[in-house]
């Protein structure tokens, strides 16, 4: 499988190997992280092992082994060694757990999802403004509802026709509301099928972070779409997240938006 991913993309007489300093196969995560198993070296591509001690060498194959014997192979260990999975629990989670390794979470699908949400753009710009009328409208009739409570209880005098205005009004207001929210409730269903049918965003859950996504931020360092992307940055580069969003940021900045304003899907 390695031979056929890389060697037909490198230079004449440059295999796959010639790329790691350790290779490591049959690692039995996440026990490689935790155990202390056997570790053998691969002297045959038949699969012919021999029991192997000490610190790995260069250029050999190893069959089993820890992670404790890759840290003594390298000369690093903890946060010097960035660990790149694509399995949440296997991979990232147990390397930040065990080892303070840094870690980055191999996404593949995140493009097909990025490609979605910037085709919904337009889409969304619409929900956002259909969403801010509607708050302003439903703003509107809670303050009638509270006029109108007020009249019937006694607490404001009326006459017949003030009463009948508040009445009218309210009915005015509740149609057109009847009416956003038809125009709104398709918009907000495709939003929730954008990138799969069944389930939608892989990163969200309606306005909020799908719980990949809070497992993501709670145990990986970084996350992309693939490793290759890494060949944009040196490796030292300081990689910063963008400010997160609070419920309250949009009202301090004083605009008004409603809900999915940042973008990510109604």
């Amino acid at each position: 499988m390695m031979s056929y991913a890389f060697d037909r993309f490198l230079p004449t007489g440059v295999t796959w190997r010639d790329l790691f300093s350790v290779i490591v196969v049959s690692a039995r995560k996440p026990g490689f992280f935790q155990g202390t198993p056997m570790m053998f070296e691969v002297v045959e591509p038949s699969g012919l092992l021999r029991p192997a001690e000490g610190i790995m060498r260069e250029g050999t194959v190893y069959f089993g082994g820890t992670a404790d014997h890759v840290e003594r192979a390298l000369g690093l260990d903890g946060d010097q060694i960035l660990y790149v999975g694509d399995h949440m629990f296997g991979d990232v989670r147990q390397s930040k757990k065990m080892l303070q390794w840094r870690t980055a979470m191999i996404l593949r699908e995140l493009e097909d999802e990025i490609g979605a949400i910037t085709a919904w753009r337009p889409n969304q710009r619409r929900v956002d403004l259909l969403m801010a009328e509607k708050e302003r409208l439903e703003h509107a009739f809670s303050q009638l509802r509270l006029v109108r409570m007020r009249q019937r209880s006694g607490y404001a005098e009326c006459t017949d026709a003030e009463a009948a205005e508040v009445t009218d009004k309210l009915n005015v207001l509740r149609e057109r509301l009847v009416s956003l929210d038809n125009t709104i409730a398709p918009l907000a269903a495709a939003a929730g099928q954008l990138h799969n049918h069944h389930w939608g965003l892989m990163m969200r859950a309606g306005n909020d972070k799908s719980l990949l996504a809070r497992q993501i931020e709670q145990h990986a360092d970084v996350y992309t779409s693939r490793v290759s992307n890494f060949l944009h940055e040196t490796p030292f580069a300081f990689l910063r997240s963008l400010r997160g969003s609070l419920p309250h940021d949009m009202g301090a900045a004083g605009d008004v938006h409603g809900p999915g304003a940042d973008g990510q899907g109604a």
